[in-house]
């Protein structure tokens, strides 16, 4: 998108260094460069040696004399580099990874720790942008605490995927919900029409062996009134994240929100079915809020006090839309209202996974320790639930509504 240079010979720096890693110490030499690589052969120039180690002087001057070939930012990003390297050495697999758009923990420490600050002008004074350059400058800033990760993602952003995977949810959820309130004849409070429980996807307890409804009650929405809330959080919160860090990693947050909040249902309130993806949601928007909170000063997005005041009271009217509906007098004894348990689900898996996706732009998550402590904590989780679903039903003598 936008009027970005083609990242070709990144890209085949990038294939050339993992063929490089894969062969491992037993490789005698590194292969030889491809003829397309001007990189690598630029760099082999300053490093007759074959040692994979440059000066950080003669690293500077290879950025100097091909400046016009890099973007802007990521040349200020290089020389920044260049001047952290107190041993004064340069590491080619560094500069391979930039290119590549796959820097790792040491490479964002080397940037954070040099000598030499970005000094040139933010992104967000830059003029003669055009509309889609200026969108996604504005989803940087929205999403972006650190200045230097704002310019990459600019420089780096093509909208190759574009946001498919929230704008496919939420397309789907419409569809579900227009489909049942043409069949059910109701629109509002479509939760309590009689037969609103008797739909294949939604969560009941009675029919908690039916593993496929810890997910799909994503698709039926207690009304208009739920639907609306939640599409327009997916799509103000969820698709810009989904732009910046990638349908997988929003993706993973928004399906173990809506996994946790079905689980958490059957665990701790067991005889209310689920409807609505609150789980998700709620996974998103928590995960949002607490990296701005988390980042605070490093957060440029407009009106952030306001913005996360509106969120926050949103997300209040909703939950206590749920709270009452839970409490209201059920259309279909003995069987109650959908639960609202579902809703603190989600904020849990927002504020643990969520969070460290969030903070880890463009690093590998596999090498946060604070990954897969919390994966190992929603691990211990689910297979808890399962076997709470498994043998406490049967140990407390619950005695639950009939299936639908």
């Amino acid at each position: 998108m936008g009027e970005h240079p083609s990242p070709g010979p990144a890209v085949a720096a990038g294939a050339e260094a993992e063929r490089i890693e894969e062969l491992g110490p037993e490789a005698d030499e590194r292969p030889p460069a491809a003829p397309e690589d001007p990189w690598k052969v630029l760099f082999d120039q300053c490093d007759p040696g074959n040692t994979g180690y440059i000066s950080s002087g003669k690293f500077r001057s290879l950025l100097e004399s091909h400046s016009s070939k890099l973007d802007p930012h990521k040349r200020e990003v290089l020389l920044a580099l260049a001047d952290s390297h107190t041993d004064g050495q340069i590491c080619y697999q560094d500069f391979v990874n930039l290119m590549s758009n796959k820097r790792s923990n040491s490479f964002r420490q080397a940037i954070l720790q040099g000598n030499r600050r970005l000094c040139s002008k933010a992104l967000l004074e830059e003029k003669g942008l055009n509309l889609s350059q200026r969108l996604i400058r504005h989803v940087a800033y929205e999403t972006l605490p650190r200045e230097i990760d704002r310019k990459w993602y600019y420089d780096s952003y093509t909208c190759c995927p574009p946001p498919w995977f929230m704008i496919t949810i939420t397309l789907l959820e419409v569809a579900f919900f227009l489909y049942n309130g043409v069949s059910l004849d109701q629109f509002v409070l479509q939760v309590t029409h009689p037969r609103y429980l008797q739909n294949a996807l939604v969560y009941h307890p009675q029919l908690r062996a039916q593993a496929w409804r810890y997910l799909t009650y994503i698709f039926m929405h207690a009304g208009i009134e739920h639907l609306g809330l939640n599409v327009v959080l997916q799509l103000l919160v969820g698709v810009p994240l989904e732009m910046v860090h990638g349908a997988t990693r929003i993706g993973l947050v928004y399906v173990a929100g809506v996994v946790a909040g079905s689980l958490a249902v059957s665990v701790a309130d067991m005889t209310a079915p689920v409807v609505g993806s609150s789980g998700g949601v709620y996974a998103l928007v928590s995960a949002h809020l607490a990296n701005i909170v988390m980042n605070w000063s490093g957060m440029k997005c407009q009106f952030k006090l306001l913005r996360m005041g509106v969120a926050l009271i949103c997300m209040s009217m909703e939950f206590g839309r749920a709270v009452w509906l839970r409490f209201h007098p059920s259309a279909y004894p003995p069987c109650p209202h959908p639960s609202f348990v579902a809703h603190l689900g989600g904020v849990a898996v927002g504020i643990t996974l969520g969070v460290v996706v969030l903070r880890n732009y463009e690093q590998r998550l596999q090498d946060q320790s604070l990954w897969w402590i919390f994966v190992a904590m929603y691990t211990i989780f689910v297979l808890f639930a399962v076997f709470w679903n498994i043998f406490a039903y049967t140990l407390l003598d619950l005695k639950l509504p009939p299936p639908p």
